[in-house]
């Protein structure tokens, strides 16, 4: 019996890969998404399926808090490497306008409508709304930049607000779980906690920014002076980025900020070195496979092969990272839908999609660059995913069980309403958007 379920599982697996693989041309014409697929496998494995895959929130919590906190910090990388403009450029005001302002909203709002109209406690209510606030990093394929050095500017900002925001809501999470456990009357030293917060955010950025700095100039040295550091450009990846989460861990800062600002910094080095005048790809356009180990040494080009080395083993990696955790949120979805489809969750997701979301990101991008349409687009387009369901994991190992319990439903749905709602829209909008951008004179 126990050769049969492998074989069963192998077959799965190796038959989704290979559907995938060939289908996705098939898919980019349609409006689906790989995600929705990875989803709908999730679901039919199941408990309310095949029965092939059987999670329980409460009882699987420390495994599927692990392998969400694991796989995230790839996609964060892979999102900060993409966003290739000077630091001072007015085209980061985008992004940390959503990162920020949108996102504090975003929390107060959801927290009312929590408090309010679904008659949550304060503290269940704040968890709601920090863990709806973050839009997704691993889901948002489509609005990433095309390429390093790609500044359109919706793009640029959607892709640089999902690396920024999984990091920046982690101090709000942290005090919803701490409401839910204290209650608002018995919360201690609340000055102790606001400074942890603070800290929490500068150590992260600090150490994100200095590991990014360090390695990608260490590298490019060995390679250029010494003929060192040659190959294996994807254990250098994945170690930057297990250093730089690690080290942030230890010191109590928040690891999902810090790996999206070594990916930041690490591109920046390549900026410097490169020029902005012409993009890395263009600059390695020439360089055939046979040459790319004497690329990598050119002082020219080292920075550039580095960087496009990088990020293209961490794109990689997102991929696998999008199918394992989307098959897993299905299974936990296929175990909660009878909860997810009574009238709480789906007020809950239709205010945040229809109402919270656009209000704070129309509000936050009040006076930007964007034009009213590029904002109500950003306003739509806030893919929620991965992240809220790390979150969701972090309060059901925090948090009492009753709380996580009752809000497991809410942002389940949330989960699956932006895989459904954005997977379908967001291509067909995206397109007639960017034709109309080629069509202006």
């Amino acid at each position: 019996m126990i050769v049969n379920i492998v074989a069963v599982w192998f077959l799965l697996i190796g038959a989704l890969l290979v559907l995938m693989a060939l289908a996705k041309r098939f898919i980019d014409v349609l409006p689906m998404t790989g995600a929705m697929v990875y989803l709908a496998v999730g679901f039919a494995i199941g408990p309310a399926g095949l029965g092939l895959l059987v999670l329980d929130l409460h009882g699987d919590r420390h495994v599927l808090r692990l392998i969400t906190e694991a796989a995230l910090p790839v996609s964060l990388f892979a999102i900060g490497m993409h966003l290739r403009a000077p630091c001072g450029d007015r085209l980061w005001r985008l992004p940390l306008r959503l990162a920020a302002p949108a996102m504090l909203l975003t929390i107060g709002l959801m927290t009312l409508l929590g408090h309010v109209g679904l008659e949550l406690a304060w503290g269940p209510a704040l968890l709601l709304g920090a863990a709806l606030s973050p839009t997704d990093p691993v889901l948002a394929n489509e609005l990433r930049p095309l390429e390093a050095g790609d500044d359109e500017p919706l793009r640029f900002a959607l892709s640089g607000e999902g690396g920024a925001n999984d990091g920046a809501a982690f101090p709000f999470v942290v005090l919803g779980i701490a409401l839910c456990n204290a209650g608002p009357g018995g919360l201690e030293h609340p000055w102790m906690l606001a400074a942890a917060m603070t800290w929490g955010v500068v150590v992260a950025v600090a150490i994100g920014w200095l590991m990014g700095t360090v390695c990608e100039r260490l590298i490019a040295m060995l390679r250029i002076r010494y003929g060192n550091a040659l190959g294996l450009d994807e254990f250098l990846a994945l170690g930057l980025i297990a250093l730089c989460y690690g080290a942030t861990l230890l010191a109590h800062g928040y690891g999902f900020l810090a790996v999206f600002c070594a990916g930041v910094a690490l591109r920046q080095q390549e900026l410097r070195a490169t020029g902005r005048g012409r993009s890395p790809r263009k600059a390695l356009a020439d360089v055939t496979p046979a040459q790319e180990e004497k690329s990598a040494q050119n002082p020219k080009l080292a920075h550039a092969h580095l960087a496009e080395s990088m990020m293209a083993i961490s794109v990689g990696l997102e991929r696998f990272v999008e199918l394992g955790l989307m098959l897993v949120i299905g299974c936990v979805v296929s175990a909660y839908w009878r909860d997810m489809v009574a009238w709480t969750p789906v007020l809950a997701v239709a205010g945040l999609f229809l109402a919270v979301r656009p209000a704070s990101v129309m509000l936050a991008l009040a006076g930007s660059s964007l034009d009213n349409r590029q904002r109500w687009m950003a306003g739509w387009l806030g893919i929620r995913g991965v992240g809220t369901f790390y979150y969701l994991m972090l309060a059901v190992e925090q948090a009492p069980w009753s709380v996580a319990k009752g809000l497991a439903p809410l942002l389940l749905a949330a989960i699956v309403g932006s895989v459904l709602a954005h997977g379908v829209t967001a291509s067909p909008v995206l397109k007639r958007y960017y034709r109309s951008q080629r069509e202006r004179p």
